[in-house]
């Protein structure tokens, strides 16, 4: 879920909103300023409601940054770097780069959104109560009621104890803890989360076709959102299993093939990649320092009228953007820098030389390879000249 827009930083975590959040506002923005509110505390002028609505509607988003922001920050402290958070149209969600060690620091994570929550719900409930106190209008004690119900309902329904809800990492914490083997507690705890999904969706499917009320979709949305991420944590855990012991060098296609950067597109084109197998070439200085990396999707975009005049440093990946990893390196901390990069391919240095490249297809490999020889019984081989 990337960001439609920047907010900023909090804590040092980057903030971003989805454009998908104006769902949000325009569904709380209708149900409370023009359905609910004008029938419960009737008398109030037109733009009172709406106005109300709106702020009900960023204070419920700001709520939802604050259960976000707290997995945030407990994963900053367990040594976990958060990438992001963004709002989207079904809440928020905190991008974490790496998995929580041990199960203590899975709970903990886990736990602090839920525990924000019912923290937002009481400071909104006592404000609703001092408000009452002080006889303010209906309508404002009305908006800081419904806060503190909301807040209520997200903190429930995070606690059910299935994937991706914080109770389904809470469970396979708990799982991870007793049965002291963390991957079948992820499949369990991501199997509670498609048994879960599977249930809204047929529950919002039963209120469409017997009740006739639009909450249905509503329900079949978050199951099939909740099923879709819960399928894909299973896989990731299996995954990660696979791989668990792998490093880089026993996955790298060693000493790369590499193009000059003073070259035109068109003389790469004709030079390089017609007489070479690669999709990707690291690029390299007259000195031999590699600067980025250039493939062909880069090239592609180039218009045929422009590769005589554009060098391939032009349309290159600067080094910054690559994300560059050590022979030993376990692969499962490369994969996730691996999916975010724009190439999605890896340089592997030894030192400050060059002695791979890891793309997707090198993991692919790796995944089938383990999988064959772990039905057979047998480790994979390590590369020669390993550490090990």
């Amino acid at each position: 879920m990337s960001p439609t827009i920047t907010l900023g930083t909090i804590f040092g975590v980057r903030i971003g909103v989805h454009w998908s959040v104006l769902g949000i506002l325009a569904i709380l923005l209708v149900a409370l300023g023009f359905r609910s509110w004008p029938v419960l505390v009737p008398g109030y002028p037109a733009g009172a409601y709406v106005l109300a609505a709106l702020a009900a509607a960023v204070l419920f988003l700001a709520s939802l940054l604050a259960h976000e922001l707290a997995h945030a920050v407990v994963a900053r402290r367990q040594g976990i770097e958060v990438k992001d958070i963004t709002l989207w149209l079904l809440g928020g969600v905190a991008s974490l780069r790496s998995e929580a060690r041990t199960p203590g620091a899975e709970l903990r994570i886990a736990a602090a959104g839920p525990l924000t929550s019912v923290l937002a719900a009481a400071v909104f409930g006592a404000l609703a109560w001092l408000f009452v106190a002080v006889d303010a209008p209906t309508l404002v004690v009305l908006l800081f009621t419904y806060l503190a119900v909301f807040n209520t309902v997200i903190a429930v329904f995070n606690l059910i104890p299935a994937s991706p809800l914080d109770g389904g990492r809470i469970l396979r914490a708990g799982l991870w803890a007793w049965k002291g083997d963390r991957v079948r507690a992820a499949v369990w705890s991501a199997r509670a989360g498609q048994g879960f999904g599977i249930f809204l969706i047929l529950a919002g499917a039963w209120q469409l076709l017997f009740i006739g009320t639009g909450n249905g979709l509503w329900w079949i949305l978050i199951g099939l959102f909740i099923a879709a991420v819960a399928s894909a944590e299973e896989q990731q855990a299996r995954l990660g299993s696979t791989l668990a012991d792998a490093r880089v060098f026993e996955v790298m296609t060693p000493d790369p093939d590499t193009t000059d950067a003073d070259l035109s597109v068109n003389d790469f084109l004709h030079d390089v990649v017609l007489t070479r197998r690669h999709a990707a070439f690291p690029v390299v200085d007259a000195d031999g320092r590699v600067e980025g990396l250039v493939t062909l999707n880069r090239m592609r975009s180039v218009p045929s009228e422009k590769r005589e005049h554009l060098t391939v440093r032009e349309i290159a990946s600067p080094l910054t953007e690559v994300p560059t990893t050590k022979p030993d390196t376990p692969l499962t901390d490369l994969l996730p820098r691996l999916n975010e990069a724009p190439d999605g391919r890896a340089l592997v240095f030894d030192e400050d030389r060059l002695v791979g490249i890891v793309t997707p297809t090198d993991v692919s490999r790796a995944v089938t390879l383990r999988g064959l020889l772990a039905g057979n019984g047998r480790r994979p081989p390590h590369a020669p000249g390993s550490a090990e």
